[in-house]
């Protein structure tokens, strides 16, 4: 809609400044020609901006001027309230800032976005643990973060799986990552991932470094996810799995089983699945029961046999 769209205008140029007429269309997903007639419909309604030629130049608001309206659809406004997470914003220390920047956007929002956004808010909730996931105390989780806003360094002694377990690290904080209710910081060199909950001592003495031009925390998380996954299924098993038992798979191994699973005439899909060893893999396997068959590898095979046998063994003298 050209109302939409003409809000849009401005309030990028509020929030950005100086903007040329085509990073404005690429924004909106419009034509340079349809930017230009919303900058003359704004012109007309009084909103003063005026433009400059040349390779430096752009529409920009005059200085000082800003506008009340936010612009905001009934959408928009569900979708800011949904996002207000509380949890990990108190764990941050942000919880009461958070609270009264909803208070404000609340009081800012009309009558009907008001009403709509209070229904948002009292329909869902965000839990992010798991259901078996301990609450787990983050004593460093504020420095941190304080840490990573201002670009200081900080010196850590942190405990890791392997030996020595306990090890001191002079880390760069680039950004912090929820994942699964747990609380990871990104930080050269590297840069490394680190669990926050695994710091046990921390100290700043106000050292500041510069971030890498251009580092995007999220691309920087979707790649070391992938990585990650990567590293852990080392292996692949031939499998045939049930119909029910396929019900239960997730994640990558799901995702492999909808990549490549070849249909039987028994209604059983035959696949291969990734594994990360033969020891999780019999694990994992044994407790999905009848309801799969390894067909490779032999080794796999014969232990997963071999354990049923035993299994058999054992309740047929009980």
């Amino acid at each position: 809609m050209k109302s939409s769209r003409l809000v849009s205008i401005l309030l990028l140029l509020q929030t950005r400044g100086r903007m040329t007429a085509a990073r404005l269309a690429e924004e909106l997903e419009v034509s340079v020609r349809t930017v230009y007639r919303d900058i003359e419909a704004l012109h007309a309604s009084g909103v003063p901006l005026y433009g400059d030629a040349g390779h430096a130049g752009g529409y920009q608001l005059l200085a000082g001027y800003r506008t009340r309206l936010t612009g905001l659809s009934a959408q928009e406004a569900e979708a800011l309230f949904l996002s207000g997470v509380p949890g990990p914003a108190a764990e941050l220390g942000l919880g009461s800032d958070l609270a009264a920047a909803q208070l404000k956007l609340r009081a800012a929002l009309p009558a009907e976005l008001r009403d709509q956004a209070d229904r948002m808010r009292s329909r869902f909730h965000l839990d992010a643990p798991g259901w078996y996931a301990p609450d787990e105390e983050v004593p460093y989780l504020t420095r941190v973060a304080e840490a990573v806003w201002h670009s200081r360094v900080i010196e850590v002694r942190y405990r890791r799986w392997k030996e020595p377990t306990d090890v001191d690290r002079r880390l760069e904080p680039y950004g912090l990552v929820l994942k699964a209710g747990r609380w990871y910081v990104v930080a050269a060199p590297g840069p490394r991932t680190y669990r926050v909950d695994q710091i046990l001592q921390l100290s700043c003495d106000g050292e500041v470094f510069e971030p890498p031009p251009g580092f995007d925390l999220a691309a920087h998380w979707q790649r070391h996810q992938a990585d990650f996954h990567a590293r852990l299924y080392s292996g692949r098993a031939l499998v045939r799995i049930s119909p029910a038992a396929a019900e239960g798979l997730t994640g990558p191994v799901a995702q492999a089983l909808a990549d490549n699973g070849t249909a039987e005439p028994d209604g059983w899909t035959r696949a291969s699945l990734p594994i990360e060893s033969l020891d999780h893999a019999h694990r994992e396997f044994l407790a999905m029961g009848t309801g799969i068959e390894v067909l490779e590898p032999a080794e796999l095979r014969a232990r997963v046999a071999g354990t049923v046998r035993e299994l058999a063994e054992r309740y047929a003298t009980g």
